[in-house]
């Protein structure tokens, strides 16, 4: 991960719980400051709830990244991409982790707690936080992404 430490964004729903508690407490083992928006008990509840919550917190600039965990992590990507200034990704491995943030600048990484194991998803998310965007010819597609009322390009 970056030596620097992070403010980074965290939440889950119910299917997510262990995960996050997994994910969160290598991150506060590594340095970095977590923001955890829940949830903190086994009972079922709604994941765009905690999706929002983090969304808000980095669009907003009070974490640089967050991380989401759900039963699948799509239901959570889904939500939190509904904000114009996110770029959420689902991520199974490493690999993706790099691609997503170097070619996406992706800033919030979402794991699903029923498809990856914890080793795999800690894996992808310390290369997810230590990847860099790289820009050049991924700039004007990444402007293509954000709405034009809130300042994108127009395809």
């Amino acid at each position: 991960m970056e030596t620097t430490p992070l403010t980074i964004a965290i939440g889950s729903d119910h299917a997510g719980l262990p995960l996050k508690r997994v994910l969160a407490e290598a991150l506060a083992a590594e340095g970095h400051r977590l923001l955890d928006f829940g949830t903190d008990a086994p009972e079922s509840v709604d994941y765009p709830d905690y999706a929002h919550r983090v969304a808000e917190a980095v669009a907003g600039g009070r974490a640089r990244f967050g991380v989401l965990v759900c039963g699948s992590g799509i239901g959570m990507a889904i939500a939190a991409n509904r904000h114009p200034a996110i770029r959420a990704a689902v991520l199974h491995d490493s690999t993706e982790a790099r691609l997503t943030r170097a070619h996406n600048d992706a800033n919030i990484a979402a794991f699903g707690a029923r498809l990856t194991g914890p080793e795999v998803a800690l894996d992808a998310l310390r290369a997810f936080l230590a990847t860099p965007y790289e820009g050049g010819r991924h700039d004007r597609r990444l402007a293509k992404l954000t709405p034009p009322q809130a300042g994108g390009a127009t395809p």
